[in-house]
């Protein structure tokens, strides 16, 4: 057999070399993809804080939509007031709202001979009824007298000063849109058990001495029954609230009691 030179098989070699490599490469298995990163769980809808004295509707936290259950309370509302028939309206958040559960038999007695509504709906603050007012609850309807109690909800978040303008706001809104109805407002009530230490109690202090000086005495009646729900001590009794916050139905009729006389001079 005949040898090939060296150079000849240099050359060959090198001729051949670019095919070993693309078949190494060819027949390597394909290195892993690097991994996806993992999609951010969904975090609660960054909502807009709005001013206590500023109309806004109510949102869902989770979902960054209006309140579905807000909104529905509002239309049945609306209805109310387009029918014309309510002479006593309630307006508040959810110790308002809690005259058709809790207090049902208390209200039963004492204010169905005035055809009255309750336009009270949970974790309201004074922005929530000030957006409901302008749109729509008040259309239609001409009560003698609407009793107002609202801004606990605020009291987490908002200055007393701020809580106070939203309450004005409020009864600015009411004196423009019903001009003839007499407003009963009402101090917020205290709210968490012991006295002192209490900072929500002491801001809500602050904002009863403000609101207190909207009242005329002609169109704007103010009334603090606050009170009446305490104990010689301060305390405010869980046989009255049981969570400190919402009255029960003793504490509903402790309500009544106290604001009845007032209401039946309003609805002359």
């Amino acid at each position: 057999m005949k040898l090939l030179p060296l150079h000849a098989l240099l050359a060959t070699s090198f001729l051949f070399a670019p095919a070993l490599r693309a078949q190494s490469t060819a027949t390597a298995p394909a290195k892993p993809a690097p991994a996806t990163p993992a999609a951010p769980k969904a975090t609660p809808f960054p909502l807009p804080v709005q001013p206590p004295d500023v109309a806004a509707v109510k949102y869902d936290p989770k979902t960054g939509q209006p309140n579905t259950g807000f909104l529905a309370s509002h239309e049945r509302y609306v209805a109310i007031a387009k029918e014309g028939k309510t002479q006593l309206l309630f307006l508040g958040d959810s110790i308002t709202a809690g005259w058709a559960s809790k207090g049902k038999d208390v209200w039963a007695k004492a204010f169905t001979q005035w055809q009255p509504a309750n336009f009270g709906i949970g974790g309201d603050r004074t922005q929530h009824v000030l957006w409901r007012i302008e749109n729509g609850e008040l259309d239609g309807i001409k009560p003698k007298a609407a009793v107002l109690m609202i801004g606990t909800n605020n009291a987490s978040t908002d200055t007393a000063e701020g809580i106070a303008k939203g309450v004005t706001r409020i009864v600015e809104t009411i004196r423009k849109k019903t001009p003839d109805t007499k407003i009963l407002l009402l101090a917020v009530f205290p709210r968490g058990e012991k006295a002192s230490p209490n900072p929500y109690r002491d801001k809500l202090g602050q904002v009863n001495a403000i609101i207190a000086k909207l009242a005329d005495d002609k169109h704007v009646f103010y009334l603090d029954i606050g009170p009446k729900f305490l104990q010689p001590d301060g305390t405010l009794s869980k046989d009255i609230m049981p969570d400190s916050l919402h009255p029960n139905d003793a504490g509903y009729q402790i309500w009544a009691d106290a604001i009845t006389p007032k209401v039946t001079e309003l609805m002359k």
